[in-house]
């Protein structure tokens, strides 16, 4: 059994509208609040990493697969959008969709795409932080195969 250790040193100079600062490996950025939670907007915030992690997790996880499958890829890209729902106060991060676009080359077969359509919903429920995740946050796929 492997484990890989991962590691985040964060600085927080004051009270809630303050700005600080993250380092992990090659993640060093500002953080604060969002402007949509009424902070000041400065890097990034924690929905936005959710949501950069779920989102990178699971296209670079399909990414794998369609490799291994040998699948003529032509071009994948991925939109995704977290929702943040705030009820008496209380925030809650509530969904998470993701919107992959594949295609595959002119030379692909329906057998081909049959399996690609397999992947892109496997990817999901592959990918770790879709694992992590999975009961607290509302995972949606909105898939566009060309």
């Amino acid at each position: 059994m492997a484990e890989h250790h991962f590691h985040l040193k964060a600085d927080w100079p004051g009270g809630r509208n303050s700005e600080g600062y993250i380092e992990a490996g090659n993640l060093k950025t500002k953080i604060s609040i969002p402007p949509e939670m009424d902070g000041p907007g400065i890097g990034t915030n924690p929905d936005e990493m959710l949501l950069g992690a779920a989102a990178t997790c699971y296209i670079i996880t399909l990414a794998a697969m369609i490799e291994r499958a040998n699948l003529p890829l032509k071009q994948m890209a991925l939109e995704s959008e977290g929702i943040v729902d705030v009820t008496n106060g209380v925030f809650t991060y509530k969904k998470i969709i993701h919107r992959p676009t594949v295609a595959l080359t002119d030379n692909a077969s329906e057998k081909d795409y049959t399996l690609l359509r397999k992947l892109v919903q496997k990817a999901e429920k592959s990918c770790m932080i879709s694992r992590a995740i999975q009961g607290n946050v509302e995972l949606e796929l909105e898939e566009n195969i060309i």
